[in-house]
């Protein structure tokens, strides 16, 4: 395995790999079909993209995640490693292109989505490359167990006929054992070996804190803990707000969601990885591919979708070895909501049959076409147009594009417009004063003939192909042009994009998927419960809940959980009455308790529900406690 670690060391600045990537890349490198469940932080992609590198010819990787697959592709660029994605909207010329250079450009990596695999000539093509690897990240998504079910990723055994001697990789961060087989069964895995690693994070302490005022409670968590820190939320106004409200306690916050533009996006990180944030205030389109080993605390302030991906959100904690906290964060009308955001906004067929046929109707296709034709989309215009409730329609669109009928990527979209203002002569001699910026600026004329004459709009990420860079490096050089007035410069944000996937057949299309979206409406509500369960249960600790939900199952408690804390530490048996008399003054909520009384929340909240539990008081609808 030196040269495996050499590889390591040179391209990824690792001295040691973790247990059991190396056991992993043997395997691959032996030719077996091998499987790999590795929680979150395990290092899932150096798995398949060193043995990539010590064979000879091109890893195929498949990915359901567009955002996941640009941002692994630009790393590997970032390192000098050729590789490519075929992302949604680009054109059947464009895709060709892309697979002319994998034959012919001595290309390591091809990411592309399982949808392509559904298009006959795209696989045609990929029988043409050399090969050496296919790697099927994110492969729960093959079982209908799985959170993410997408009925795409069956058609990815298919490969095999065309690649009988190549070795499959699949690889997961979450799967309990019924997922685990389904995996190995849909994939068509020979003989796999199989990798797995503990769910157990022995370092990182899972809380469930109950108290009717948030702010407060992080305030005390973060004051506290002062080191890098996570939050978590549903939606971007939280975001904005939450992390507003940080920053005049004093703390320093950023936020991070789908909908900000890139540039903001990367400053917004890049404060908060270099430590000048302690805070990134997120929603769940924060996470993918980041690795802060110092981040100490991962606080939800609203309650997650299902157990899978609060343990990939908390996981993002304590990845040094250092102790760390992954807390929620909750009071009594977090369930209630949270149903009525998950739950009670679930489409049925009937209402995605509706979408659907809107959809069509709101970008003018007729019945028959449509198919790889993308749009700029704004869903408020879109639900305002139709009256569609903006929950269900979006839940709709994301059915539809784990479907692969459409790709929905609901965040914003820079659209970069611009026009060159200096004759070609002078554009001639710019380029000789900047010969860095030739490769990029030649492939923007060579690929929009008219920008002389026209405001253009382009494509930083197929100029950035054409060039062999990155897009940031095509949006800097496009700037240096505006400061040095070659061109005229405008960029427009999109709420988001929609590209068609396959031509317009409404009945035939909806019928098609029917049976996966009761399945996949019936599985969320079990996972939601699973949630409710987590947070409700006292009884039990919350590290053996967690792996429990994995078929994993530990005879000890952690020690280091709330409810492992809560019994270990002796309550002050005085306490009950002690809050008895104080509310014989006044209704108190459980913060004006714990501050009159000077003890922890926890035996706060111990006490309280003692009392409730015995009749002495009740709670009104001001969330405060009065006695019978």
């Amino acid at each position: 395995m030196s040269e495996a670690l050499q590889i390591l060391q040179k391209y990824w600045k690792h001295d040691s790999f973790r247990e059991p990537q190396e056991a992993i890349i043997q395997s691959v490198l032996d030719g077996n079909d091998t499987f790999a469940l590795l929680p979150t932080g395990g290092g899932k992609s150096v798995c398949f993209q060193i043995p990539a590198m010590m064979l000879n010819g091109i890893c195929l990787v498949i990915s359901p995640l567009i955002a996941l697959m640009k941002d692994q592709v630009q790393n590997l660029q970032s390192r000098n490693i050729k590789a490519i994605a075929l992302t949604g909207g680009i054109s059947q010329d464009d895709i060709i292109d892309i697979l002319d250079n994998c034959q012919f450009g001595n290309y390591k990596f091809l990411y592309l989505s399982p949808e392509r695999l559904q298009h006959d000539w795209i696989v045609e093509r990929l029988k043409q490359l050399p090969i050496n690897l296919i790697a099927i990240d994110e492969a729960h998504c093959v079982s209908q167990w799985g959170h993410d079910f997408r009925p795409a990723y069956l058609k990815i055994s298919a490969l095999k006929t065309h690649f009988p001697s190549t070795p499959f990789l699949a690889l997961t961060a979450t799967a309990n054992k019924r997922v685990q087989e389904d995996i190995c069964t849909h994939l068509a895995l020979v003989n796999p070996k199989v990798f797995t690693k503990s769910f157990t994070r022995e370092n990182l302490a899972y809380h469930v804190i109950k108290t009717e005022d948030k702010l407060f409670k992080i305030q005390q968590i973060l004051t506290k803990n002062p080191q890098s820190s996570i939050i978590y939320v549903r939606n971007r106004k939280s975001c904005i707000e939450t992390s507003k409200q940080l920053n005049q306690l004093g703390f320093t916050a950023t936020f991070y969601h789908g909908g900000l533009p890139s540039k903001e996006k990367e400053k917004n990180m890049q404060l908060w990885l270099e430590n000048k944030s302690q805070v990134i205030v997120a929603t769940n389109a924060f996470g993918m591919g980041i690795d802060k080993p110092d981040v100490k605390t991962v606080i939800h302030i609203q309650l997650p979708e299902n157990i899978e991906n609060y343990y990939q959100e908390a996981g993002r904690a304590g990845r040094n070895g250092e102790k760390a906290f992954g807390i929620i964060v909750t009071n009594p009308t977090d369930i209630g909501y949270t149903k009525a955001q998950f739950i009670d906004v679930l489409p049925d067929k009937k209402f995605v049959k509706d979408v659907y046929i809107k959809l069509n109707n709101y970008f003018q296709i007729a019945y028959g076409e449509g198919y790889n034709e993308s749009f700029a989309f704004s869903l408020n215009q879109f639900c305002a147009q139709y009256q569609f409730p903006i929950l269900k329609a979006f839940n709709s669109l994301q059915f539809l594009d784990r479907q692969g009928i459409i790709t929905f990527q609901s965040e914003s979209t820079e659209k970069i417009s611009l026009q060159f203002i200096i004759p070609s002569k002078e554009v001639i001699r710019y380029i000789s004063l900047h010969p860095h910026d030739e490769p990029i600026i030649t492939a923007i004329l060579r690929t929009y003939s008219g920008i002389f004459d026209v405001e253009t709009t382009i494509n930083p990420h197929l100029i950035a192909k054409k060039a062999n860079t990155t897009e940031k490096h095509v949006e800097e050089v496009i700037d240096k042009l505006a400061a040095s007035q070659c061109i005229l410069l405008h960029a427009k944000n999109n709420d988001s994009s929609i590209t068609f996937n396959e031509a317009r057949e409404d009945d035939l299309t909806i019928n098609r998927v029917a049976k996966f979206l009761e399945h996949q409406n019936k599985l969320k509500e079990e996972q939601f419960q699973s949630v409710v369960n987590y947070i409700t249960n006292d009884d039990t600790c919350k590290n053996k809940m967690l792996l429990a939900y994995f078929d994993e199952i530990s005879k000890d408690d952690c020690g280091i959980c709330s409810y492992c804390i809560a019994k270990n530490k002796t309550q002050p048996k005085e306490v009950p009455q002690l809050i008895l008399q104080l509310l014989e003054k006044c209704p108190m909520n459980s913060r004006e308790i714990e501050n009159q009384l000077h003890i922890s929340s926890e035996a706060t909240i111990f006490a309280l529900k003692l009392l409730l539990e015995n009749n002495k008081i009740k709670i009104n609808s001001n969330n405060q406690y009065y006695l019978i």
